[in-house]
């Protein structure tokens, strides 16, 4: 049997401690906050990284180098047979691509996995994947669970302001004008390969019944025969807005009694820095029995 490890990034969520613990590896992803450039979770903390945000620094992201990935990769596999690499979504970032063309040079032993997702999902398919490393799974075996199911995951977020949006160039500054005049809270989604708009509500609390009604809409119909299976789960993501999450997990376990909310994680920074402080995400997330 092959010794494998997995490898993800700090879009997942977890923390450098927390991968201790778990036995896998993460790649801290770059930001650039006005002009000097900081790695998640190594020389920045959330609450530094919301301390510029909210002090209106210019915060960009970035991927992680070249020399990052392929010396942790050459690292590992000193000890390791193969290593599974789960980079955040392809439709998110160039990240996914970039280790995909590195792996070529590795002869099969670096499978990198397309997995749409980000954090807490990402989260997710990495525990996943150390599970079926566990049962004598290959890495290939691995990469080809992961996208397959990749897109049996939903993630609802609302917005507590359109400020950073319009920062990013995702909004005009018109609407986000408008949207600030008419304290619009959006609500929006990520189907895997993207950021989108799903709807516009008028305060926080009709935001969360939306994301609760379109999460229960997702387990009644495409999700059902996984529920039914006992295989889907829900996690809580926020950008800086613990209390509210621990709120928002007790109505969830209220409405879906039948689910467990099993991570309550900040949200990637990655994502953070477009959608700013105040945010709160709900996930319906296939898991590996």
């Amino acid at each position: 049997m092959s010794k494998i490890r997995v490898v993800t990034d700090s879009n997942s969520g977890i923390t450098q401690a927390e991968a201790k613990k778990l036995g896998l590896s993460v790649i801290p992803m770059p930001f650039l906050i006005d002009g000097e450039e900081y790695y998640e979770d190594i020389n920045l903390t959330q609450q530094e990284f919301y301390e510029h945000l909210r002090g209106n620094a210019t915060v960009s992201t970035s991927q992680p180098s070249v020399t990052a990935v392929t010396e942790l990769w050459d690292e590992l596999l000193k000890e390791y047979d193969e290593i599974v690499h789960i980079p955040m979504s392809s439709g998110l970032s160039e990240t996914c691509h970039t280790a995909q063309n590195l792996a070529k040079d590795y002869g099969g032993r670096v499978q990198v996995v397309d997995n749409q997702r980000i954090s807490v999902t990402l989260k997710q398919s990495a525990i996943d994947a150390m599970k079926l490393a566990e049962k004598g799974c290959s890495a290939a075996e691995i990469k080809e669970y992961l996208e397959q199911t990749a897109h049996d995951s939903s993630i609802y977020i609302s917005l507590d302001t359109l400020k950073y949006l319009k920062k990013g160039g995702r909004l005009t500054p018109a609407a986000a004008l408008v949207g600030s005049i008419l304290r619009i809270k959006p609500v929006l989604q990520i189907q895997g390969e993207k950021l989108d708009a799903y709807k516009k509500v008028l305060s926080f609390k009709q935001a969360k019944q939306e994301m609760i009604g379109a999460v229960k809409h997702d387990l009644e119909t495409r999700f059902a025969p996984l529920r039914a299976a006992g295989e889907m789960t829900l996690s809580i993501a926020h950008t800086d807005s613990a209390a509210e999450a621990e709120l928002f997990k007790q109505e969830l376990e209220t409405v879906f009694p039948d689910l467990s909310v099993v991570y309550v994680d900040p949200l990637s920074l990655s994502v953070s820095c477009h959608i700013g402080p105040g945010a709160l995400a709900v996930t319906a997330t296939r898991a590996l029995k």
